[in-house]
């Protein structure tokens, strides 16, 4: 096996091996690396790839507090069953036999009532809130060029009676704090002249921002490599080495590595490589479509979500794009054209402009979707010096650097700035 590459030294230099290394290097792998190594540890961080190159690359860059309500609520499985049948629909399940899936589903089918409901909103507006104000922190005290402005969102609507079935929404931000507005159709077009005649309504999220997730992820890879950490791209982890409860070694394409510390924070893919630990992490890969556009002549100042057809839509100086859409077709990679397409008819119907001069990216990426729709935080029961930061669904960059926080608290026994059960591995007896 050869030797690991020059940027990390070898095993027998335990004085200047890193203490911990990160399985990972997307937003959350590398958001890990900067608050460790805000704390005085030597972090280095392995990727199979490229930074940034998995789901945080091609989604539509929104900060979303206002995103904090669970996907699984009361009425959710009727709805989810109508959706099953077009290939299209905003949610669609891939007709297969796969018993881990199933196993998901009915988990999933066993939270859409309001008591988990409640509870999950509860976590999640206290991380995404945290993370919200973090990031604005660290984008102005950093210098980072990533985009960034505290735009908020907007929800908008075609349907009178969508809308009127809305209000569930706005109660549960304003149980757990987080601001919300309403808007008349009139006033939503006086705010976003790109929007249609046929737009009758929608709802404001002022404490929402947006960012374009590419560059923000490449940012925090500059920040990590000034900070001295080390990122070792091209280096896919094959298998451990173990004694007893403890992870000696990480073996990879690029040789074996070792440190005090293992943080696995593989997203999506955190589950195949858990295997070999003997850890089932009930995690789904839910793949979500973009394309990315040159910008419009008449394109939104404040990111949009079309609520009816649940699309996306976010706008930089430099680019446009349309996104969201869930499928869980396993690791499926192809390129669906009905997913994109739907995309494209679903902006039409809200826009006037729906689309950009010319097509820049299509892009599909799998998003890491525990059932209780909660991401997967800290120390392992299973393994002594295994930390996993995984499962954050659809908003890995929301939860980014609360997640990144709250893995280095725990790493360093300091008490956490926030509450770490609900996220917690042993929920998942991991």
């Amino acid at each position: 096996m050869s030797e690991p590459p020059s940027e990390i030294p070898s095993e027998a230099a335990a004085e200047t091996r890193p203490d911990v290394l990160i399985l990972g290097a997307g937003v959350i792998g590398l958001a890990c690396a900067w608050y460790l190594l805000e704390s005085g540890r030597r972090v280095a961080v392995l990727d199979r790839g490229r930074v940034g190159g998995g789901a945080s690359h091609g989604n539509c860059g929104t900060l979303t507090p206002s995103h904090s309500a669970p996907l699984a609520m009361p009425g959710m499985v009727l709805k989810a069953l109508r959706m099953m049948w077009r290939k299209d629909a905003p949610f669609h399940v891939a007709p297969r036999l796969d018993v881990e899936l199933l196993g998901w589903l009915a988990r999933f089918a066993g939270r859409c009532n309001w008591r988990d409901f409640h509870a999950v909103n509860r976590a999640k507006a206290q991380i995404l809130t945290h993370s919200r104000g973090l990031i604005g922190d660290l984008v102005a005290g950093q210098g980072m060029d990533c985009g960034f402005a505290a735009t908020g969102t907007l929800y908008v609507f075609r349907e009178q009676q969508a809308l009127d079935g809305f209000g569930w929404h706005l109660d549960s931000l304003r149980a757990v704090g987080i601001p919300v507005e309403e808007r008349t159709g009139a006033q939503l077009r006086a705010l976003e002249p790109c929007l249609r005649d046929e737009v009758i309504g929608g709802v404001f999220h002022p404490g929402d921002a947006q960012l374009r997730p590419d560059r923000y992820v490449a940012e925090l890879a500059r920040l990590v490599r000034e900070a001295g950490g080390v990122i070792v791209e091209d280096c896919a982890v094959e298998d451990f080495a173990v004694t007893g409860s403890r992870i000696d070694g990480v073996v990879t394409a690029r040789g074996r590595y070792v440190a005090d510390e293992i943080v696995l924070a593989l997203g999506a893919w955190s589950p195949p490589l858990a295997r070999r630990l003997d850890l089932r992490i009930p995690l789904q890969p839910g793949k979500g479509y973009s394309i990315t556009y040159e910008r419009p002549a008449l394109a939104p100042r404040i990111p949009l979500v079309l609520r009816e057809d649940s699309v996306c839509v976010t706008a930089w100086a430099d680019g446009y794009r349309l996104g969201s859409t869930m499928e869980f077709a396993g690791y499926d990679e192809t390129l669906n054209r009905l997913r994109l397409d739907a995309l494209r008819r679903g902006a039409a119907r809200y826009l006037r402009e729906p689309e950009g001069p010319r097509v820049l990216e299509e892009w599909f990426g799998w998003r890491p979707m525990t059932w209780d729709d909660l991401p997967i935080l800290g120390r392992s029961a299973r393994w002594d010096n295994l930390s996993l930061a995984t499962g954050h669904g659809m908003l890995g960059v929301s939860m980014s650097l609360a997640s990144g926080q709250l893995v280095a608290e725990l790493l360093a026994g300091a008490t956490p700035t926030l509450d770490p059960a609900p996220y917690s591995p042993l929920r998942f007896h991991l």
